[in-house]
């Protein structure tokens, strides 16, 4: 199975890499680019016997080594067989 999973900043935490690419891209005449905020996709491929394992397997990979629980939230996006 092949998963992706969205890792963000969590919304109170400050977003200096999304803040300097939103002032970067007025500065090209993207005026309309309100606010940006950074993160990190993961494409990751499993063994798994149904799609409910591999989001149990996920969730814990997610939590224990994907993200920093702490000041990131972790999405799965898509689980495909």
């Amino acid at each position: 199975m092949k998963a992706l999973i969205a890792v963000t900043l969590k919304p109170d935490v400050l977003d200096p890499q999304g803040k300097a690419i939103k002032n970067a891209s007025a500065s090209l005449g993207y005026d309309g680019v309100t606010s940006v905020r950074q993160g990190k996709l993961f494409e990751v491929n499993i063994d798994a016997t149904s799609e409910s394992a591999a989001r149990r397997l996920l969730e814990e990979l997610s939590t224990k080594l994907l993200s920093n629980p702490v000041i990131e939230d972790f999405e799965i996006v898509s689980v495909e067989s």
